[in-house]
């Protein structure tokens, strides 16, 4: 009986000829694949959030102009520099790199801000590693390096108050554009006025590095108010508020709320009023009684055993001492790995901006503020990662 199974046979060679086809487009293929999902995973998708406090010129002229500062702002990066392993060097923090490079070419903002955490354990570090830290950081920035740039710096950079040493926030601020030595700062971009605070140093008892930003603080306080008042009254209040800055009480301060500068810092202040987070697309509102900043419940990597709590903020009284003097305009912080959007009892408005990092979120993000000219209206958009790394 003949087989009735002949390769030969033309009815037989189109399946042996398909085989054999998506055998050989097989690399092609998972090559093509690859391409796209780091595409993907490396564009950043962005959204105009509403203002959640109110306004009075935010309905008119309210489109972007070319005269418009637009400000990228990251936080805790938590780069490891020559202690990153495989999964971090290869995966994670080659991912942020592109991430950072897609957003630039898309967005194309005015300058980088960082809020802290640019090291994952930069108080436990050795100068050489910390570096290496440096070194990943530069990198890491690629275009951003030609742009404006300021850095300031948070608890896991130089650590908590038990380590707090002056000699070392030192050395590491002058790592760091326009930073004093006590990791603080002051500039000014565009007519737009912005204070960076060591808001670590604030958490702390009394302290040199405490009183350092103090002075900061007080200086800043005593240039806004000589813009408005006369000299000789801006310096006897200057004397005053150093009497009082040892335990952080008020004192009255005649500019009003929201008409001082943008003010920068890693730990948010103390929170009480309505609070917006992102929860999917929605824009929520949450009131937490506590002051604390609204956690995650999606927590990874260094949770745990970790002992930096991202819940934690500027204390009571410091942040009313910081509202006294300096009438922030507009507030962004960091340090809970979170987004949300806050208004404190007196208007100003507080914007705390998520990790940029694959290693405590699956969807890490920044945000675009942006300052319009000739108006007091600041536009925020939330801007995240589209896909998540699978290592």
């Amino acid at each position: 009986m003949a087989n009735p199974y002949n390769p030969s046979s033309p009815k037989h060679q189109p399946k042996k000829m398909v085989s054999v086809t998506w055998r050989s487009l097989m690399p092609v293929i998972i090559i093509s694949s690859f391409i796209i999902y780091e595409e993907w995973v490396s564009f950043p998708s962005c959204k105009v959030l509403p203002s959640t406090a109110y306004s009075p010129d935010k309905q008119v002229g309210n489109e972007d102009s070319p005269e418009d500062l637009k400000v990228m702002m990251v936080a805790d990066l938590l780069l490891l520099g020559s202690e990153a392993g495989l999964a971090n060097l290869y995966f994670r923090d080659y991912y942020m790199s592109k991430f950072f490079k897609k957003s630039f070419q898309s967005l194309n903002p005015d300058m980088l801000l960082v809020l802290g955490d640019v090291s994952a354990k930069g108080s436990e570090l050795s100068r050489t590693k910390w570096l290496s830290v440096i070194h990943q950081f530069h990198n890491m920035l690629g275009p951003f390096l030609d742009i404006p740039l300021h850095v300031i710096l948070g608890d896991r950079d130089i650590g908590q108050c038990s380590g707090l040493c002056t000699n070392s926030v030192n050395w590491i601020a002058r790592n760091f554009p326009g930073l004093d030595s006590s990791g603080c700062g002051a500039f000014e971009i565009s007519n737009i006025s912005f204070v960076s605070l060591n808001a670590a140093a604030l958490l702390c008892g009394i302290n040199k590095l405490r009183f350092d930003v103090e002075k900061v603080i007080e200086r800043e306080s005593v240039d806004l108010q000589m813009e408005i008042k006369g000299m000789d009254e801006a310096k006897n209040d200057f004397g005053m508020l150093r009497e009082l800055s040892d335990d952080f009480r008020g004192r009255v301060n005649a500019m009003k709320s929201s008409s001082g500068p943008v003010l920068l810092l890693h730990f948010p202040l103390y929170q009480s009023g309505k609070t917006h987070i992102v929860e999917g697309s929605t824009l929520n509102s949450i009131i937490d009684p506590s002051g604390n900043v609204p956690a995650s419940t999606k927590r990874k990597g260094f949770y745990g055993t970790d002992p930096y709590d991202p819940s934690q903020t500027v204390p009571p009284n410091a942040t009313e001492y910081i509202f006294n003097a300096l009438k922030p305009r507009i507030i962004f912080s960091a340090h809970t790995h979170e987004f949300s959007d806050h208004t404190h009892p007196d208007g100003t408005r507080e914007v705390t901006i998520p990790a940029m990092t694959w290693k405590v979120r699956d969807d890490p993000g920044f945000i675009v503020a942006t300052f319009q000219r000739n108006r007091s209206t600041v536009s925020v958009t939330y801007c995240l990662s589209l896909g998540n790394l699978i290592f």
